[in-house]
């Protein structure tokens, strides 16, 4: 039997339209306890998925967990990327368990579920596990995500791994939507948004450019 290589992305890889992404508690009362990334990295990160995925259009959930009487509202990185999108706030630690999110879940209808947010192994676990126990794909973005220490994150990682979760960075997600230079259509939002909080990746294209006028691809 032979094997042929084609030109085709893998099945595997995501595109800005074959999945939802779902931005769980990025709150303060929540960050205040997380230890196993340091704020700066945490909202630079959460900033990096927010602006990917509205600068490609990807269908994205907000919510957040007792905004009004205890955790306070989604950070304004996240916020300020998706200008006017209504917060769903719950009183379930568990997405999956809340009404109104399952309704827009529904309504989108992609099979695919992104899911990052506070805590690892409280917030992202719960619907992780849930969603694939009832058919869905589910990627985790791993340093977009965040708990109250890193031993806690780690075996939420493991845990959610183990039953059949794909794990991810933030900057991955954004290249994995980009993922050809000649779409020039996206190459000035893609490394503007690298630029802006895409850590030392963002550094070197500013570099590149500024000194010797580079361009991806």
């Amino acid at each position: 039997m032979t094997i042929k290589a084609t030109a085709t992305p893998g099945k595997k890889l995501l595109n800005a339209k074959d999945h939802t992404l779902v931005m769980i508690d990025f709150q303060s009362q929540m960050a205040f306890a997380t230890h196993s990334i340091d704020a700066v990295t945490l909202r630079n990160n959460a900033a990096l998925v927010a602006q990917a995925a509205a600068g490609f259009g990807v269908d994205t959930i907000l919510t957040t967990v007792a905004e009004k009487s205890f955790s306070g509202p989604m950070l304004r990185e996240i916020s300020a990327a998706f200008p006017g999108q209504a917060m769903l706030d719950r009183t379930s630690m568990n997405t999956w368990e809340d009404e109104a999110v399952i309704r827009k879940i529904n309504e989108i209808g992609k099979k695919r579920i992104v899911l990052s947010g506070l805590w690892t192994g409280v917030c992202i676990v719960g619907p992780a596990l849930s969603a694939i126990d009832q058919g869905f794909e589910v990627y985790v973005i791993a340093d977009a995500c965040g708990d109250i220490s890193a031993e806690a994150h780690n075996r939420a990682m493991e845990r959610m791994v183990q039953a059949g979760a794909a794990p991810m960075t933030s900057l991955q997600y954004l290249l994995e939507l980009q993922r050809d230079w000649a779409r020039t259509e996206t190459y000035e939002m893609t490394t503007g948004i690298a630029k802006k909080v895409g850590g030392a990746y963002g550094l070197g294209i500013d570099y590149a450019k500024t000194m010797f006028g580079a361009h991806e691809g």
